[in-house]
């Protein structure tokens, strides 16, 4: 892909790394990210993606933006609530960068419309807040083929780790099923620092964007848990679990699922 005067001087500190240059430039901008979810995680990450020129970022959330969303989803202001997310996020990321394509779902991620929506995507990033939400995604990046960068957040502490399906260790390898309902707080019980989730959510665009260019080493295989407390990080190697219900020898899960019933679901058509 031949650059032009206007996107040379753009992405020209990308260009100057060895590692990168108008080669590698050329594929952020030929490349499609998927992001589940457009809040805490979704909002830090979309917006360096698209200052990076990732061509074409997809941003799935049926949500509405709400006054206590704020404090930590940096792609919406206060002007914001009320809307979709998809659509105020959108417009965020028009507004860093003309060269990037938006493709809004202001719908739930759901086991009926999961794989028709990943199939288009290179990489995806699970944003989500939700046990079910989180399952929902592995799952269908599994199903569908597609790499994928989980993270979660709650209180003081985070965790991320990327998954290449039929390569590497699955998100219920570390963690089989869900936990009992109410077994673990949500952020709206608990509480969550708000720059955790930039801090989170960038490293899941540091690794949609190493996954594109070919870079560097990739989460897979371990667990990264940053304490902001303490500021430490800690990696938990695992590996491919033979006994996994979705990736093992002898899966018990063959068909897409949802784990629950997602809330207020809205389906619509996606907005170019």
């Amino acid at each position: 892909m031949s650059l032009t005067e206007q996107q040379i001087e753009r992405y020209s500190r990308h260009i100057i790394l060895p590692e990168v240059g108008g080669r590698g430039q050329g594929k952020l901008l030929a490349s499609r990210v998927l992001l589940v979810g457009a809040g805490g995680l979704g909002s830090p990450a979309l917006l360096y993606l698209a200052a990076a020129g990732v061509g074409t970022i997809g941003l799935v959330d049926g949500d509405v933006v709400d006054l206590t969303n704020l404090q930590r989803q940096i792609a919406h202001t206060t002007a914001d609530v009320g809307r979709d997310k998809v659509e105020s996020a959108a417009e965020k990321c028009r507004a860093i960068n003309p060269d990037v394509k938006v493709r809004m779902y202001p719908e739930h991620l759901r086991a009926d419309n999961a794989l028709d929506i990943l199939k288009d995507y290179d990489f995806v990033l699970d944003g989500t807040d939700s046990f079910a939400a989180k399952f929902l995604v592995a799952d269908a990046c599994h199903f569908a083929g597609k790499p994928y960068s989980h993270a979660g957040i709650l209180r003081f502490e985070g965790q991320t780790m990327t998954v290449i399906p039929g390569q590497t260790g699955c998100y219920r390898c570390l963690f089989r099923e869900p936990p009992p309902p109410n077994a673990v707080p949500s952020c709206s019980q608990a509480g969550v620092l708000g720059v955790l989730a930039g801090i989170m959510g960038a490293i899941q665009a540091a690794e949609a964007a190493k996954y594109v260019l070919g870079l560097g080493e990739l989460l897979t295989n371990r667990l990264l848990v940053f304490d902001a407390l303490k500021m430490t990080f800690r990696n938990i190697g695992f590996s491919r679990n033979p006994a996994c219900p979705l990736c093992g020898n002898s899966p018990s899960i063959v068909t897409l699922r949802d784990e629950a019933p997602p809330a207020c679901a809205r389906t619509r058509e996606p907005k170019p």
